[in-house]
């Protein structure tokens, strides 16, 4: 199994197979446009204009499962993204990360890289651990803005954590796009 098996909604009601993207890196990330980590659309955005043609793609899929900071509706959250910081990657669907009803895909990435989320992450550890004691220790999705590396076969190469920005993510992705 492999993230080219799933399939994903698309923010105007269809599905897209992520078999599409095959032999592509990929770097999915869970949006939000109301949350303090959402300037890092515009280095994500940075990325994808740098690398898109070195073979990485990057694909958003906001979720309102973080104190409620994607409230909007699939054509709002397209329209957000588009106005504010000029996003040309894909952003799909909005989907739940965690729980019961979370998308397969999330599940599938949860388990293969289950995080290193600790104390090295300073206040925002704290922040979680005092509001969100539950998802210490586990595989769940802490934040918003959860990045996943893909390599170009398939499968999950590395999580990072919220507050890596997508500056500190580039020199892997450089050295994996070669």
């Amino acid at each position: 199994m492999s993230v080219y098996d799933y399939t994903v909604a698309t923010a105007d009601g269809g599905t897209r197979s992520l078999g599409d993207y095959a032999g592509k890196a990929l770097l999915i990330v869970n949006v939000a446009s109301k949350c303090g980590l959402t300037p890092q659309y515009e280095g994500l955005q940075s990325l994808y204009q740098d690398l898109q043609g070195k073979g990485l793609e990057i694909l958003g899929f906001p979720c309102n499962q973080f104190l409620e900071q994607e409230p909007g509706t699939d054509a709002e959250i397209q329209d957000f993204c588009r106005t504010t910081y000029d996003v040309t990657f894909p952003v799909f669907s909005k989907v739940d990360v965690n729980g019961s009803d979370a998308a397969p895909l999330y599940g599938y990435l949860r388990a293969e890289a289950p995080g290193d989320f600790g104390p090295q992450f300073g206040g925002f550890y704290d922040f979680i651990s005092t509001t969100f004691p539950d998802r210490i220790g586990t595989d769940q999705i802490k934040w918003n803005f959860t990045k996943f590396l893909v390599g170009t076969d398939g499968e999950v190469i590395r999580r990072y954590e919220p507050s890596v920005t997508p500056d500190e993510i580039r020199p892997d992705l450089e050295a994996l796009l070669g």
